[in-house]
């Protein structure tokens, strides 16, 4: 069995990073500067900035290894989440914890690791920033001290683009009231435009630099205002699904893009059905990838190698009241009893380990109950031992 190592404050991390509503596919070119930054300050051929989940390891951004994802149980970077200041290994060739890993016994072969835990604000390691090696490396304490900083910038950019997701759906919230402050201001500024125009032609015949150089500042501040203006006015021409949206389509590629390896590495059939008749209807994105990815990776890890784990996803359109989503995910795995799944709907289930000997953590499906409660749906099992199990999500969607 694998060995893992689990932060005490575990289910306040893993939810603080849920709060980031991130999806892991997006951020590539987000950190892929600092990534590169990272590995030529500390003199390494490879770093990676690493997000960890309840289950899984996954690569946001990286510099000299292709790598997407692994289980969390074959990562070096979850001791690094247990540490207030770093991690460092300085062969991992010969720690007992990693010599058999892939990454070590295969290509290409690392033998150093110096992880710096990526922290936010309330203290919690939501992963880490790494650096690698192929030999033994010695990093110095002023190099050292230029990986941290660049490690609160990834958190910092973290941060950023949280405010800007909300900035945008505020902002699609009140598209009406811009239109009206859009219009409000474009007739008095397309006023003082043209008469900061005419003031402009008469000064240039008599002359006057200073009044010329004061009413051309005043004549771009208003252009430049009078164009935010019309773009605003122009934001709201049709767009079939919008950056804080999915569609039924979308949401299933992005659910096999994130997911198939897993399947793939576990050996596991893995489907995803739509319902056609609303597969291109717009809904909230919100929270759907921490939810569904939680019960997807639950499902492999409870279905043995040659299962299924099939996702269902269907959207209930509704006339004058809230269409429902319905996510289903189905596994032909070992099955829960009753009382097990009392105890899961009531938020205490403890952790059990899975068909191929990876290690539970007690906290995946109590984040799915915790971020399905906060979008006012609900959670229903269905389930028998030996006989697989249905998880069942309905979520209304304005």
């Amino acid at each position: 069995m694998a060995e893992t190592s689990i932060p005490e404050n575990e289910l306040e991390r893993i939810l603080s990073l849920a709060d980031f509503d991130l999806d892991y596919t997006n951020h590539q070119d987000s950190f892929k500067d600092l990534a590169r930054l990272a590995a030529k300050v500390a003199g390494t051929d490879i770093s990676l900035v690493n997000l960890i989940d309840t289950f899984t390891q996954w690569t946001v951004s990286n510099h000299g290894l292709d790598l997407d994802q692994m289980p969390r149980e074959d990562s070096v970077c979850q001791y690094t989440i247990m540490e207030q200041d770093h991690f460092e290994v300085e062969d991992l060739s010969t720690d007992a914890r990693f010599k058999d890993k892939f990454y070590v016994v295969d290509s290409p072969k690392l033998k150093y690791y110096y992880g710096i835990p990526l922290k936010n604000d309330d203290g919690y390691n939501l992963g880490a920033l790494c650096v690698l090696d192929t030999e033994t490396k010695e990093i110095s304490p002023e190099k050292i001290e230029l990986l941290k900083i660049i490690a609160s910038e990834i958190v910092n950019r973290l941060k950023t683009f949280k405010a800007i997701d909300a900035l945008k759906l505020k902002l699609d919230d009140a598209t009406e009231k811009q239109k009206k402050v859009a219009h409000d201001i474009r007739g008095p500024l397309g006023g003082i435009i043209g008469l900061a125009q005419i003031i402009s032609e008469q000064g240039k015949d008599n002359q006057i630099d200073e009044v010329l150089e004061f009413i051309n500042l005043i004549y771009k501040s208003g252009r430049s205002i009078l164009d935010l203006a019309d773009e605003i006015l122009n934001s709201d021409k049709p767009q079939a699904v919008k950056s804080d949206e999915f569609n039924l389509l979308l949401f299933k590629d992005k659910l096999e893009k994130l997911y198939l390896p897993q399947a793939k590495n576990k050996n596991i059939i893995f489907k995803i059905k739509v319902s056609p008749a609303s597969g291109s209807t717009p809904f909230s994105k919100n929270k759907l990838l921490q939810i569904t990815g939680n019960l997807i990776s639950n499902a492999m890890k409870f279905t043995p190698n040659g299962g299924e784990v099939i996702v269902d996803l269907n959207l209930k359109i509704k006339k004058g009241e809230a269409n429902l989503l319905r996510i289903k995910v189905t596994d032909t795995g070992i099955g829960i009893d009753k009382q097990t799944i009392r105890t899961i709907l009531s938020g205490s289930a403890e952790s059990t380990d899975g068909t191929g000997g990876e290690k539970g953590y007690g906290f995946g499906l109590t984040l799915v109950k915790h971020l399905i409660e906060s979008l006012k749906g609900t959670l229903n099992i269905y389930s028998e031992p030996e006989q697989g199990a249905t998880f069942e999500v309905n979520i209304p969607q304005a």
